[in-house]
């Protein structure tokens, strides 16, 4: 139902017409019940895993996981503003949240850049702030609890709203750490190319990197064909 909760957000023509999204569905086994005879140690937790659902295992559930992912270019499309609000996205607010859900939270990202804290303005007051390492960078996140009482107390429609107290350049906007372009080359089969470049800018970290490729039903692509070159050396991927 898309009458409670976050799905109230999910408005075709707004993220049908964002700079990207993706709808991914994840499903796996999970050892609901089983019997340890002793405790081995794993050195790889996929090990742990695979050892969960093998013979000592007495009952399987499948676990379902539904993600949507959808990335707004806010910055081009407010004449250069990086003030945002859920309205202005989705054209909607948050009334209530899920009945069935057992947890319900709206996470954004108020991480200061240069320590400037005083800049960034966020409405109403978050519930809470979570902190967290995220690529070796410390973030600060003001957390809105959709099932806490307090949240819709003054008013039943709640509109995150972010603004910077004073105008931002386009200058100014921080590069990630891992960042990625694509491009397509050449024509047909024989001399057609996509490439992919993965540009990490952390000054001395390497990061694992899980690529995924979205391919349309009409582009044949050979496997056999690929390559990965990195600092101009192969790189077998794992």
């Amino acid at each position: 139902s898309l009458q409670a909760g976050l799905a109230v957000l999910l408005k075709a023509e707004r993220l049908f017409h964002s700079s990207y999204h993706s709808q991914a569905v994840h499903i796996r086994p999970i050892c609901r019940v089983s019997v340890r005879l002793a405790a081995p140690s794993f050195n790889n937790p996929q090990e742990e895993i695979g050892s969960l659902l093998d013979a000592s295992c007495l009952a399987v559930s499948w676990e379902l996981r539904q993600t949507l992912t959808v990335v707004f270019d806010t910055f081009s499309s407010g004449q250069g503003k990086k003030d945002w609000s859920l309205f202005k996205m989705f054209s909607r607010t948050l009334t209530d949240a899920c009945p069935l859900a057992s947890q319900s939270k709206v996470y954004v990202d108020i991480s200061p850049k240069n320590k400037e804290k005083e800049l960034l303005e966020v409405t109403p007051l978050p519930s809470s702030v979570h902190e967290a390492v995220v690529q070796g960078d410390k973030r600060t996140y003001a957390v809105y609890d959709l099932l806490s009482p307090s949240l819709f107390n003054t008013s039943r429609s709640l509109n995150v709203q972010l603004k910077w107290k004073r105008p931002q350049d386009s200058s100014e906007l921080p590069t990630p750490v891992l960042h990625a372009q694509r491009y397509v080359s050449g024509y047909g089969l024989q001399t057609g190319e996509i490439s992919t470049l993965i540009y990490n800018t952390h000054p001395y970290r390497a990061f694992p990197v899980i690529l995924l490729e979205t391919v349309p039903w009409y582009l044949r692509l050979y496997v056999h064909t690929l390559a990965i070159i990195t600092k101009g050396k192969e790189n077998k991927p794992s």
